[in-house]
């Protein structure tokens, strides 16, 4: 286990936890967490032994209130809080993690707290997680992708409401836009994040990579240039020893050998 200030960092059996440790403020990001972050992110990326990444949230209250807004107008100057962003893009570091991120999130889910767990990849809920940006109510706006990473998500035209009045919505409804992807009870969160990991790494981890590059880059993307995009990764993999091995068990009606899980 590595040692941070805001955050735990674990390993164990293929899965990396990220584990948000600001308690005593709902996990607020501060400016601390967010160097942290982007740092245990670089690693998580890097390291050969993780397949999957898991975040979430110490303490009983929820997975982050979002900003500390204790640190709003404490840098010396906007030019300065500019280029420490631009430096420590935090949200495009989420974005850019070639490994598949679950977000287990349970009690408050708000601000930038949403909006990390929207730069995951697959998102589980526990039945008492509340989710919402409520920047407009603080006469602001969302600082942490929120207005574009939502409309990317959600059902057409369910995220202008949630955004533009800041309330507050429960898992239910949040499942049942497409915010997130399952809602489990609170006492399943964790356990039901890591057998969706373990899921996962029982797949080639080649073709898992491939994949997750044609999901994000294909939203930027029109129709017909993602499905060019597709058709040139599919190639790529199609010459991998894993899809060479896992045709052949197919055909056998045995398990490929990548399979280990």
């Amino acid at each position: 286990m590595s040692t941070f200030e805001t955050i735990i960092y674990e390993k164990k059996d293929g899965i990396a936890y990220i584990t948000l440790n600001r308690p005593q403020a709902l996990n607020a990001v501060n400016i601390k967490m967010r160097d942290e972050l982007y740092e245990v992110l670089t690693a998580l990326d890097d390291d050969p032994e993780v397949k999957v990444g898991i975040i979430k949230g110490a303490g009983e209250r929820g997975f982050s209130a979002g900003a500390d807004i204790t640190e709003f107008g404490t840098t010396p100057s906007q030019n300065i809080a500019r280029q420490i962003r631009w430096e420590r893009d935090l949200w495009g570091q989420f974005l850019g993690v070639s490994k598949p991120l679950i977000a287990a999130i349970h009690g408050f889910a708000l601000g930038a707290g949403v909006e990390m767990s929207m730069c995951c990849d697959i998102r589980i809920a526990s039945e008492d997680a509340r989710f919402g940006l409520p920047e407009v109510g603080i006469g602001m706006v969302p600082t942490a992708g929120g207005s574009q990473t939502m409309p990317r998500l959600v059902l057409p035209g369910m995220c202008a409401a949630a955004i533009l009045t800041g309330e507050i919505i429960n898992a239910a409804e949040a499942l049942r836009i497409g915010l997130i992807h399952r809602v489990v009870p609170r006492d399943n969160l964790l356990p039901a994040s890591e057998s969706l990991a373990r899921v996962i790494m029982s797949r080639s981890q080649t073709a898992v990579r491939y994949t997750k590059q044609a999901i994000n880059r294909g939203l930027d993307l029109s129709l017909a240039e993602g499905l060019e995009m597709e058709n040139r990764l599919f190639s790529i993999v199609l010459q991998t020893d894993d899809a060479k091995d896992g045709i052949k068990a197919y055909r056998q009606g045995s398990k490929p050998k990548f399979a280990k899980f």
